[in-house]
This record gives C-alpha cells, sequence and structure tokens, in this order.
C-alpha cells in the first residue's frame, strides 16, 4: 500500500478534495508509514517543506480511524508565535474528520480554558511551561485531561534539546507518560540539525517504541548570497530601503534593542515597518505579522524569532544586520525565501561592522562545507532534577518519598546522575529547607516557599529566570516590556525619559513600580533604543576557525561586495601573522600578549582563567583571542612553556573547568543552583560556561577538537 492509501478514507477525501493536495511529498511519504507503524520520529526538511503535514496527517488519521478521545495528541513548541501561526492550518486539518483542537498558552484568557476543560478537544497546542502549569494546577483534572494521551509533537526540536526547556520538556514527557498508563509516541519536526539520532535518542526518552530519523533528499538550489559592508546602523537603513523596493523583505536583527534601533531608521526612510520581538506586546505582534503577510512594499525587523518555522505568507527577501552566531540559524532564516515556483532562497548580510564581514564570510564557508552545528542535550541536568522534584511536590501536593523518581525515571536528562548524586540533590534540598519530608511524602520547605513559592508557583511553571521588567501603556493598550533597569533614573516627563518601542517614540509620564506598570504618551523622534538585559552569543570553536582561516587565505568569494573584499584584504593584511602557518600564534606588543587562538569565548574563558592561576596577572577573552596582561603577558617565553606544560598534562581538563568555570560564568546558569550541592554546581558550570574540548584542541593542536563537540 502507498502512504496516501495506508490513510483512513475520510482523510483521503479531504486532503484531495477540500485541502486541495494532488500528491504527497517525499518528506510525507515517508513519514506517514513510519508514524502508522507506531515509531518514534526525527522528521527532517527545510522550511516550507511539508513536516507539519507529514506528522498530522497520520496522526489525524489515527485519531479517525481508531476514534482515539480528547486529549489524544499535544502539539508543542519554543514559543508562542509558532502556536499562534500553526493553529489555524492544524485545526482545518482536523476539522476534515470533525475533530478540534485547542491552544492554551499564557496569552489566552481563562473563560476560554475553562471551556476547554470542560469539553476538551482532540489536539492540544501548548508550550512546555503551560503543561507544567496545568500539571500543578489543582484547577486543571490533569488526569482526567491526559489519559487518553496517544502522540506528542515537538516542532523545532533542535532549539528544545540543548538547553533547559529541554530537560523540562523531556522530563514532561515521562510525567505525561505515566498519566495516561501508555508508551507515548514522539515525533520531533526541525528543519536544521547536524546530529539528528542523538536528538531522537533525546526525545524518546524511557519508550520503548522504534526510533527512525526521516531525511528525504532535498531539492538542490543555487542561493542567492551576498556580504556587503555599509559601516553603521543608519548606512544599513538607507540599503535596506533601496533595495529590492517594492518587495517584501524580512530583516534580522540579533538583539531586540536593534529591531528597535533599525525599525525606527528604516520607517525613517518611508519603508513600511512592522516589528516582532518577544518584549513586545501580544496585540502589536500579531498586528506587525497580519500586516506584513498581507503586505507587499514592506518590511518587518525581527529577532531570531520569526526564524522559527512561521508563516509570513510569500516573501521575497531575508537581510541580515551584521551576522547570526550559527550556521544553524542561518540556515532557518534563509529558508524563509525561495518558498515560491521559480525562485530561489537569497540572503543578504549588511554589516555595520568589520568584524561582522569576517564572521558572515566565515559562516558561509561552513556553511558550503556541510557543516550545521550538532545539539548535545545534558545528561547530567541535576538542576533541572531538582525543579522536577518540587515541581511534582506542588502536583501530587506533596510527593511520596518513595516514589518521586518513578515519575521522572528513563528521561533523558537524568540518565548520567548516579543515585548518589540524585540522593545528594535530595538531602541538600532538604538541608537547605526547600524542601521538607513529612509523613512520607516531599513538600516545599519555608526557604522552598521562599524561593520558588512566589506568584502561586509562577516561580516553577518556566525554568529560566526572567529579569524584572516593566509593561509600558499608552492609555488602556499595552504596547510591551522594558527592563526595569532601564527606567531607573528616568524623570517622567524629562528628556532623558523618551524612548523607542514597537518603532515609535514614547514620553514616559508615570511610573507605578509596585504594580509594574509605566504610562506613556506619544512623543518626537529623537529618542533612545529601549533596553533589555542580554549580549551577543558566544561564537563557537568551528566559526572561529573558520575566520582564521578567511584571514589567512588569499581567495576571493562571488558573495563578498567590493566594500566587502576591501575590508576583508585590511583584516588580512592587520593579521597577516597568521600566515606564518601557526593555528593559534602568540604577539606581543608593548604591554600584553595577545595569543589568537580562534577558539571561541568559552574555550577561551577557561584558558584565561588557567593563564591567570599559573601566572599571575589578567587575561581579557574574546572570542577570537585571550590578551594576556600584566604577570601573564610579561613573557611569551614563559607563556609557551606554560602551554607545552599543560598539552603535556591533557590540560585543561574536567578538573579545571570544575575549580575555574564558577569564575568564568558571567552570571546565574540556572535558578535552581541553590538546589544543587557544591560538586553538582560546579559539575553544571562545567558543562555550561566553558568549553573543555575546544581549550584542548587550542593547547594540543595535533589532537584536534573531538568531533562529537
Amino acid at each position: 500500500m502507498s502512504a496516501f492509501d495506508r490513510l483512513s478514507p475520510a482523510l483521503q477525501y479531504h486532503i484531495t478534495q477540500t485541502l486541495g493536495f494532488s500528491e504527497l511529498r517525499p518528506v510525507q511519504e515517508l513519514t506517514i508509514p513510519a508514524v502508522l507503524d507506531g515509531k518514534n520520529c526525527i522528521v527532517l526538511a527545510p522550511t516550507a517543506g511539508g513536516k507539519t503535514e507529514a506528522a498530522f496527517f497520520p496522526v489525524i488519521s489515527r485519531v479517525d480511524a481508531e476514534d482515539l478521545r480528547p486529549v489524544s495528541v499535544i502539539y508543542t513548541s519554543p514559543i508562542r508565535a509558532l502556536l499562534n501561526n500553526q493553529e489555524e492550518r492544524v485545526a482545518r486539518y482536523a476539522a476534515t474528520i470533525g475533530r478540534r483542537v485547542f491552544k492554551w498558552h499564557g496569552d489566552v484568557g481563562p473563560m476560554q480554558r475553562r471551556r476547554f476543560l470542560d469539553d476538551p478537544a482532540d489536539i492540544l497546542m501548548t508550550t512546555p511551561e503551560s503543561l507544567e502549569a496545568m500539571l500543578m494546577s489543582t484547577r486543571v483534572p490533569a488526569r482526567r485531561l491526559f489519559e487518553g494521551l496517544e502522540v506528542v509533537i515537538v516542532d523545532e526540536v533542535h532549539a528544545f534539546a540543548d538547553d533547559d526547556r529541554g530537560a523540562h520538556l523531556s522530563a514532561l514527557l515521562e510525567r505525561l507518560s505515566r498519566y495516561c498508563g501508555r508508551d507515548v509516541q514522539r515525533i520531533g519536526l526541525s528543519a536544521t540539525v547536524g546530529n539528528p539520532d542523538e536528538i531522537l535518542a533525546w526525545l524518546r526518552g524511557r519508550s520503548r517504541r522504534e526510533g527512525v530519523v526521516i531525511s528525504p533528499p532535498r531539492p538542490s538550489s543555487n542561493p542567492q548570497l551576498s556580504i556587503d559592508y555599509v559601516g553603521s546602523v543608519e548606512n544599513a537603513a538607507i540599503v535596506a530601503e533601496q533595495m529590492h523596493r517594492g518587495r517584501k523583505r524580512l530583516i534580522f536583527v540579533d538583539s531586540r534593542r536593534g529591531v528597535e534601533e533599525f525599525g525606527e531608521k528604516l520607517a525613517a526612510h518611508g519603508v513600511a515597518t512592522f516589528l516582532a520581538h518577544g518584549s513586545l506586546s501580544v496585540t502589536a505582534r500579531r498586528d506587525a505579522e497580519r500586516a506584513f503577510a498581507e503586505g507587499s512594499d514592506c518590511a518587518i525587523v525581527a529577532t531570531s524569532a520569526l526564524e522559527l518555522g512561521i508563516d509570513v505568507g510569500d516573501l521575497d527577501h531575508v537581510l541580515q544586520i551584521d551576522c547570526p552566531a550559527t550556521v544553524a540559524s542561518f540556515l532557518q532564516r534563509m529558508g524563509r525565501t525561495g518558498r515560491r515556483a521559480g525562485t530561489v532562497p537569497n540572503y543578504t548580510f549588511l554589516a555595520t561592522k568589520e568584524s561582522a564581514v569576517l564572521q558572515a564570510a566565515a559562516l558561509l564557508r561552513l556553511q558550503r562545507r556541510g557543516f550545521v552545528e550538532s545539539v548535545h542535550p545534558s545528561r547530567r541536568a541535576s538542576h533541572m532534577l531538582a525543579h522536577q522534584l518540587l515541581a511534582l511536590s506542588v502536583q501530587e501536593q506533596g510527593v511520596p518519598v518513595s516514589d518521586w523518581w518513578g515519575w521522572l525515571e528513563g528521561a533523558t536528562p537524568f540518565l548520567a546522575l548516579t543515585d548518589a548524586e540524585r540522593q545528594s540533590v535530595v538531602d541538600h534540598m532538604l538541608a537547605e529547607q526547600i524542601l521538607i519530608s513529612t509523613d512520607g511524602r516531599f513538600s516545599l520547605g519555608t526557604r522552598g516557599e521562599k524561593l520558588y513559592g512566589r506568584r502561586h508557583f509562577a516561580e516553577l511553571y518556566a525554568v529560566f529566570s526572567v529579569p524584572r521588567v516593566i509593561m509600558v501603556c499608552a492609555g488602556n493598550q499595552e504596547l510591551g516590556m522594558v527592563d526595569a533597569s532601564f527606567l531607573q533614573g528616568a524623570e517622567p516627563g524629562s528628556r532623558n525619559s523618551t524612548f523607542v518601542l514597537g518603532g515609535r517614540a514614547w514620553q514616559l509620564t508615570n511610573v507605578d513600580w509596585g504594580k509594574g506598570r509605566c504610562s506613556v504618551k506619544p512623543a518626537e523622534g529623537g529618542a533612545k533604543a529601549a533596553r533589555w538585559f542580554g549580549g551577543p552569543a558566544a561564537l563557537g570553536y568551528e566559526l572561529c576557525q573558520s575566520m582564521r582561516e578567511v584571514l589567512a587565505g588569499d581567495d576571493i568569494d562571488a558573495t563578498w561586495s567590493k566594500r566587502a573584499v576591501e575590508v576583508i584584504a585590511r583584516l588580512r593584511e592587520e593579521h597577516g601573522f597568521l600566515r606564518d602557518g601557526e593555528l593559534a600564534p602568540m604577539v606581543s606588543e608593548s604591554d600584553e600578549i595577545t595569543w589568537w587562538t580562534f577558539a571561541g569565548a568559552r574555550a577561551n574563558q577557561l584558558l584565561a582563567r588557567v593563564i591567570e592561576a599559573e601566572l599571575g596577572g589578567r587575561c581579557v577573552v574574546r572570542d577570537t583571542s585571550i590578551s594576556c596582561r600584566d604577570a601573564a603577558g610579561a613573557s611569551t617565553t614563559a607563556l609557551r612553556d606554560l602551554v607545552r606544560r599543560l598539552a603535556g598534562r591533557g590540560r585543561p581538563d574536567d578538573e579545571d573547568a570544575r575549580g575555574f568555570g564558577s569564575t568564568s560564568a558571567k552570571a546565574r546558569l540556572s535558578k535552581f543552583e541553590p538546589c544543587l550541592p557544591e560538586a553538582l554546581l560546579l559539575e553544571l558550570v562545567r558543562e555550561r560556561a566553558v568549553d573543555v574540548a575546544g581549550a584542548q584542541a587550542v593547547v594540543s593542536p595535533e589532537r584536534g577538537r573531538p568531533k562529537d563537540d
């Protein structure tokens, strides 16, 4: 039987007659049998390649053929915007067999939620945070709601797997399996991931179903790529206005502040400009996405939020201000274009800094080699184990001491933790009064209530700490949020209290610090962009090594504009010492030594701390180099001798990472750090704050960097 023939008759009819499909795509032909055979799947296909239908057609067919009862399917994604974007599409597919969809996240009101709980839909679309809130809430009958669960679909699975939200989701899957008492089928969707087999293993957890990676051959394409140097944000706005007039443009900027700044300048040049980033209000984001989807001669300026599969209609061109930090992000963003017949993907880098020209050139070099960053889920996420123990204590209103691990056993993030390490987390939480044990049950202790019991346990719903933010309101309209620190010292009504949010200038009129709200009114232009916490992403080892290759080479790439060629020529001249063939040369200047490691900031942080401990002085870390000053920079001979000694001892090693990692972490890595004993806290720092393999590859270049890293 063909894949199509295996679908239920009702769905077959509607696929051809209602939805207008004349044939299935390759990814759908491969995925439908695998899903109907009950396999766990990782489904890989480019953006707009048909992944959504590949997953939902066989799942909806099962709902129809087996008459599954609600809630039988959960669809989850990393961001609310993707849920909003997919809701109508999934609902249309479900409606073909008379089934319903419900979306539950923080923007959905209590009345709608109550209606769903009274009459559940077949497919629940939600985020992991909302799932956690449902499981912990006394107002949600979670056992009854999820007793019929059969399938979980995880969209943009690569965006989950290697961070705390992925560990959280993995644990939630095991808890949901316990509720329904069956081996829930798991389907992950992604456009870009370098190690799909490892992601499949992470997604499977303790499921005993057979697993398969589905990756059909991708049609060859010759994307139109270009790198231009424009020198400033203002110049970038001028070029972006002149390029592709009359066409639809999606412009990525890798910070919310940058989106606001660039959006204001682009609008000043007469371009119909819409903004999209996570600190804008729900209404503002939806209005921008809708207006952009319906427009033609316009631009939407966005952070990475719009790279994750969101459909913004037919898109002509993608522009990038400066450069993303990974090949995966670049591929996701480029995948927004070239989706219509007769078009090809295209991507234009507009570099405002010379370093961004180099980074873009290096990124394209990696992409042409077929490189995509691997995603390595943690198997020792002790902080997330603590989080789940706290959440279970609330969920069960006191989880039995003898049973709490049974909820989580088999979850990938905890597989490498020993029994003794798990017990050490429990003992530490009890000693710190984060947990208490009463009548054979764990509950939140006094310190646990203080740390995580605020706002009805909202601190336990999400695994990331959120900086204090202030809601910005113009009358009754919510515009978005800014960091509270941004408004400190601003005098309402004064010149220093005007700022740009949502692409418009606003004048601060009042701040209610207790309620976390401020009032504004429209202001004249020339205001500063609002500010949020967060800095540029650290570059990885592979990208930095590619930057070194560009600098040490002589080639001129066809993607480089004349101005970009001139920039690369200047940078090559400045880095002429790379032509001597040494992979990580040391350059001595008047009062310091710069070690050009090209290893990335996480590797360099570890190397710098080791140097300071061994030689004294201080080191300044960048992605490409370490500047050794004072005693550390007094002698190139001493520094080289130290590197040779480290290489002979196999250092820096994991022990160095545990010892020096805490001084390399610039901020708290998790809000659940207080739950960890010192040994596991140092282990968390080793895993998150530094790159041991990258540091070792610099010290011992003949060994190279392990391919798994």
